[in-house]
């Protein structure tokens, strides 16, 4: 496994495993937050990030856009400047105006009104396509199939924790304003989707109605 040159906080943990499944595992065993467990052995680039928020759960799950303008900022700054990267409010990754990869969210409890032990962020990046013939499926494509056969995946987690970390400051600092802001710019949206609450939460159009959908509403089954 190639070791990550990761900023300050974070402690990365190579595995042949999930990383997801093994960054729970080590987060109820009670492991620092900042632990960045990551698996690049294959086709799809997978890595975790383990938090442990200091609000309730419902303010912390702006960790999820969070960690999504970490990922658009690393992978924008390491590609060619023709690469497009966005994201969808669901976690779901864009290059190029197709899907590639998303972003999930696990959590120790699902009340949105408790303090969470611990959160954890889950990336997975396709870097090469399953599909023998490209072009056959114009809605999903991999990292490498786009004109980023040069990135390494190692490069690009530690570029993803290095950004994910600026904005977890700004998160900190300045609360989910600055967050609000950055991810608008940064959405691809579907047809429906009108806009943010205040807590990040997606407000979308439903027949004659605005209905609102929870970030918390994203987590992972318990």
């Amino acid at each position: 496994m190639t070791g990550l040159l990761l900023p300050p906080l974070f402690h990365g943990v190579a595995t042949v495993e999930q990383p997801s499944a093994v960054a729970e595992r080590m987060a109820r065993a009670g492991c620092d937050a900042g632990t960045l467990v990551y698996n690049l052995s294959g086709a799809e680039l997978r890595a975790a990030i383990i938090f442990a928020p200091e609000v309730p759960l419902a303010q912390a799950m702006a960790i999820l856009p969070v960690c999504g303008i970490g990922f658009q900022n690393a992978l924008g700054a390491l590609a060619p400047p023709e690469v497009a990267v966005h994201l969808k409010w669901d976690g779901r990754l864009m290059v190029n105006g197709a899907g590639c990869g998303a972003l999930t969210a696990a959590a120790s409890t699902h009340a949105p009104d408790a303090l969470p032990d611990w959160l954890i962020i889950s990336l997975n990046l396709p870097l090469w396509s399953a599909n023998a013939v490209p072009g056959d499926t114009p809605d999903v494509t991999a990292l490498y199939d786009e004109g980023c056969s040069d990135i390494a995946a190692a490069d690009l987690v530690a570029a993803w924790a290095r950004h994910t970390l600026i904005w977890v400051n700004h998160w900190s600092d300045d609360g989910p304003r600055a967050i609000h802001s950055a991810f608008t710019g940064l959405w691809h949206k579907d047809e429906a989707d009108l806009g943010l609450d205040p807590d990040l939460g997606l407000l979308r159009k439903s027949d004659d109605a605005t209905t609102l959908t929870p970030l918390t509403t994203l987590l992972e089954p318990a």
